[in-house]
């Protein structure tokens, strides 16, 4: 007979592991204090993530809608090219392209594997009380209660800082902004545009769309005069095609902007029937296009211990331990990437950027694999759950 878990967060990582979890034979209830889950822009899922997706079923109706990327090369401002790579190198790297979704359409595609009222939105917990099972107190004032928990309430978890006590978090220095623009995109194109103290990532979305993100270091919680649309028209004009002309494509209502922020890591994933997945475990700054799709990777590896351990303590335990590795360094490299972006002054990250040229291809695409291929996603055996 399965357990009942319930869900703290329905983003990427929750909603992957609710249907993963009930995919393995447990009863899931996802809470989710938002009641709109179509925020954000566009998310990047690479091959690890889609081979994860493929172990709860739902890989292929993510390839259908997005758009993808082959190659990835990157550009100076002016249009130089610093890494020009193959139309094909990362299906031949990392075994598939790159497919590349709104947020929405993929929060869509994991909810429409749910059970309908599955998902209970505008409620939030706001107390968890471990022992054998689990009580979480609600911000509607109920109590639930629950044979187990899984936190996937990202970098400000509650469930993560039960675990754990006080999560410090410090903002590291620099903005980033996600649009989606109404512009169609060279393939040629996908990939980077790097300037002095400034990275912009392009991406198809589709057709006729493309995701970008760009980043740059600023005060933290800086307003743009005039607005931020009306500040990265006048601070990319004279950068090379496409840049400026995604940001004239981009809706002003639809550009995000959010401060970045790195908190600790936990020293503990789980204690009992409780555990932590997604950014309330690893939070991880964007630079390597991993932190959504660590979660995906977070869900179908606890689907599988589950399935591998005689109880979901012992299943949890082992989930932590066998991910720490993993993730962690992905975490330390996202966040040197960064610090070299954004080095000061901007010179100085520039000349930084453009040594990356220097790097072999061949040394380039064999990390690449080894992050985000589809053999990157190790799910476990037997000898793991023991």
């Amino acid at each position: 007979m399965g357990a009942h878990i319930t869900v703290v967060g329905a983003g990427i990582a929750g909603l992957a592991s609710a249907v993963a979890l009930r995919g393995a034979g447990h009863d899931v209830t996802v809470l989710e204090q938002r009641t709109d889950l179509s925020s954000g822009a566009g998310i990047t899922i690479w091959p690890n993530a889609l081979a994860a997706l493929d172990q709860i079923g739902l890989g292929d109706p993510v390839r259908a809608a997005g758009g993808r990327v082959t190659a990835g090369a990157i550009r100076w401002h002016t249009g130089a090219w610093l890494r020009r790579p193959s139309a094909q190198r990362i299906v031949t790297a990392l075994g598939e392209p790159l497919v590349v979704v709104r947020r929405s359409v993929l929060t869509d595609v994991l909810r429409g594997a749910l059970p309908a009222g599955a998902v209970h939105t505008k409620v939030s917990a706001t107390a968890v009380h471990i022992a054998s099972s689990v009580r979480i107190s609600l911000s509607d004032q109920r109590v639930l209660e629950a044979d187990a928990l899984v936190g996937a309430d990202g970098v400000g978890s509650l469930v993560a800082r039960t675990l754990n006590g006080p999560l410090a978090s410090r903002y590291v220095g620099y903005t980033a902004w996600r649009g989606v623009a109404a512009h169609r995109l060279d393939p040629a194109l996908a990939g980077e545009t790097m300037g002095p103290g400034t990275e912009v990532g392009h991406v198809p979305l589709g057709a006729d769309h493309t995701y970008w993100f760009a980043t740059e270091r600023a005060p933290e919680g800086a307003e743009a005069p005039g607005g931020d649309h009306a500040y990265l028209s006048a601070k990319l004009a004279s950068w090379a095609d496409p840049i400026p002309r995604l940001i004239a494509a981009t809706d002003p209502a639809d550009l995000l902007r959010n401060d970045l922020y790195d908190r600790a890591q936990p020293e503990h994933w789980s204690r009992g029937p409780v555990v932590v997945v997604g950014d309330a475990a690893h939070p991880m700054r964007p630079h390597l296009g991993q932190g959504g799709c660590q979660g995906l990777e977070d869900a179908a590896i606890l689907a599988r211990f589950v399935e591998l351990s005689a109880d979901l303590p012992t299943a949890f335990d082992r989930f932590g331990a066998f991910r720490r590795r993993r993730v962690r360094a992905l975490v330390r490299e996202s966040a040197m990437i960064g610090r070299i972006v954004n080095l000061r002054p901007a010179l100085l990250s520039g000349a930084a950027s453009r040594a990356t040229a220097l790097i072999p291809e061949r040394a380039v695409t064999r990390h690449l694999a080894a992050i985000a291929a589809r053999s990157a996603l190790r799910l476990p055996g037997p000898a793991d759950a023991r």
